[in-house]
Protein backbone atom coordinates (compact mmCIF):
# COMPACT_ATOMS: atom_id res chain seq x y z
CA UNK A 1 0.00 0.00 0.00
CA UNK A 2 2.71 2.24 0.86
CA UNK A 3 4.62 2.01 -2.59
CA UNK A 4 1.56 2.44 -4.05
CA UNK A 5 0.91 5.88 -2.21
CA UNK A 6 4.24 7.09 -3.47
CA UNK A 7 3.82 6.47 -6.69
CA UNK A 8 0.49 7.96 -6.75
CA UNK A 9 2.17 11.16 -5.27
CA UNK A 10 5.10 11.24 -7.62
CA UNK A 11 2.47 10.56 -10.62
CA UNK A 12 0.52 13.67 -9.47
CA UNK A 13 3.57 15.58 -9.28
CA UNK A 14 4.67 14.76 -12.55
CA UNK A 15 0.89 15.61 -13.65
CA UNK A 16 1.32 18.76 -12.60
CA UNK A 17 4.24 19.92 -14.32
CA UNK A 18 4.26 19.01 -17.41
CA UNK A 19 6.41 20.01 -19.99
CA UNK A 20 8.90 20.47 -17.06
CA UNK A 21 10.87 17.37 -18.13
CA UNK A 22 12.51 16.05 -20.99
CA UNK A 23 13.14 12.88 -22.75
CA UNK A 24 16.47 11.11 -20.86
CA UNK A 25 18.84 10.42 -23.45
CA UNK A 26 22.53 9.02 -23.31
CA UNK A 27 23.10 13.09 -23.00
CA UNK A 28 21.64 13.10 -19.56
CA UNK A 29 24.22 10.23 -18.47
CA UNK A 30 27.06 13.26 -17.85
CA UNK A 31 30.01 10.32 -16.95
CA UNK A 32 28.86 7.69 -19.69
CA UNK A 33 28.39 4.79 -17.40
CA UNK A 34 25.31 3.77 -18.78
CA UNK A 35 22.92 4.84 -16.02
CA UNK A 36 21.72 7.94 -14.34
CA UNK A 37 22.63 9.30 -10.57
CA UNK A 38 19.70 11.35 -8.47
CA UNK A 39 21.72 14.39 -9.41
CA UNK A 40 21.65 13.47 -13.69
CA UNK A 41 18.13 12.47 -13.52
CA UNK A 42 17.37 16.16 -11.43
CA UNK A 43 18.31 17.60 -14.25
CA UNK A 44 16.08 15.85 -16.59
CA UNK A 45 13.03 15.73 -14.53
CA UNK A 46 12.92 19.11 -12.47
CA UNK A 47 10.68 17.82 -9.76
CA UNK A 48 12.45 14.82 -9.13
CA UNK A 49 13.13 14.14 -5.38
CA UNK A 50 15.05 11.77 -3.75
CA UNK A 51 12.07 10.12 -2.29
CA UNK A 52 11.16 9.13 -5.63
CA UNK A 53 14.69 8.64 -6.85
CA UNK A 54 14.72 6.06 -4.24
CA UNK A 55 11.56 4.37 -5.50
CA UNK A 56 12.97 4.16 -8.98
CA UNK A 57 15.94 2.70 -8.15
CA UNK A 58 14.70 -0.76 -7.33
CA UNK A 59 18.28 -2.80 -6.47
CA UNK A 60 19.50 0.64 -4.08
CA UNK A 61 22.70 0.66 -5.84
CA UNK A 62 22.49 4.63 -6.26
CA UNK A 63 22.78 4.23 -10.17
CA UNK A 64 19.01 3.94 -12.25
CA UNK A 65 19.50 1.57 -14.86
CA UNK A 66 17.79 1.42 -18.44
CA UNK A 67 15.94 -0.99 -16.65
CA UNK A 68 15.22 0.60 -14.23
CA UNK A 69 14.31 3.44 -16.31
CA UNK A 70 11.39 1.67 -18.23
CA UNK A 71 10.12 0.54 -14.86
CA UNK A 72 9.78 3.51 -13.67
CA UNK A 73 8.41 5.09 -16.92
CA UNK A 74 5.53 2.14 -17.46
CA UNK A 75 4.52 2.97 -13.85
CA UNK A 76 4.32 7.08 -15.06
CA UNK A 77 7.12 7.59 -12.45
CA UNK A 78 9.32 8.82 -15.10
CA UNK A 79 8.44 10.75 -18.78
CA UNK A 80 8.13 8.20 -21.37
CA UNK A 81 10.72 9.11 -24.22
Amino acid sequence: MKTFALKSVALAALIASPLAVQALTAEQDVDGNGSYSLEELQAAVSDMTEDTFAEIDENGDGEVDMTEVETAQSAGLLPEN
